[in-house]
């Protein structure tokens, strides 16, 4: 019986850590942090080393309280290195107190209201001809379309980027991590 009991407390510490291991996928890791679905957007970006400009940006044009409320929000997050790839000066210029407008209309076209997964994405772009187009709270649309594995983003002026890490489930939404920041 004790030989019994020992397998069976074995059996379950195997599946417990199972369950961990399939719950640590579910949310992948973003800029070297774990990303809580029990957490909402801010309080897991502020944690990803890659989305420092971003979290920066977002508080200087007063969006911390709209992305921390219950959304739901999809937010297609630019790392630091999509930042960077900006003409010079363009962040500073943008971070300047005089600029929050023009700030925010760049952020909110990075935010469409819902829960949009790549499930989602995909869906609506086999529907469409292979195009999945978002209106984002900004008013403009975002386009996407298959590229290898993954999903391409397009901006209304062309811009193409890259989702890099998609679904990462957040209490009031879901971020897709991209490589580019989108203009409107």
């Amino acid at each position: 019986m004790n030989h019994v009991f020992r397998t069976a407390i074995v059996a379950a510490a195997i599946a417990v850590s199972g369950s961990a291991i399939v719950a640590a996928q579910t949310n992948p890791t973003v800029g070297g942090a774990a990303m809580y679905p029990t957490k909402n957007i801010v309080e897991n970006a502020v944690n990803s080393k890659d989305h420092t400009t971003l979290v920066a940006a977002v508080k200087a044009a007063g969006l911390v309280e709209t992305l921390s409320g219950p959304g739901p929000f999809t937010v297609f997050a630019p790392t630091n290195a999509a930042f960077k790839k900006l003409p010079a000066g363009t962040v500073d210029t943008l971070l300047k107190p005089e600029n929050k407008a023009q700030l925010a209309g760049v952020l909110t076209y990075h935010v469409v209201p819902g829960t949009i997964t790549a499930a989602d994405i995909a869906a609506k772009a086999k529907a469409n001809g292979g195009t999945a187009s978002y209106t984002t709270v900004q008013g403009e649309p975002l386009m996407f379309t298959k590229v290898g594995s993954g999903w391409g983003i397009m901006d209304g002026k062309g811009h193409k980027g890259r989702v890099t890490i998609a679904n990462v489930m957040q209490s009031n939404g879901v971020i897709h991590v991209i490589d580019t920041v989108m203009l409107p």
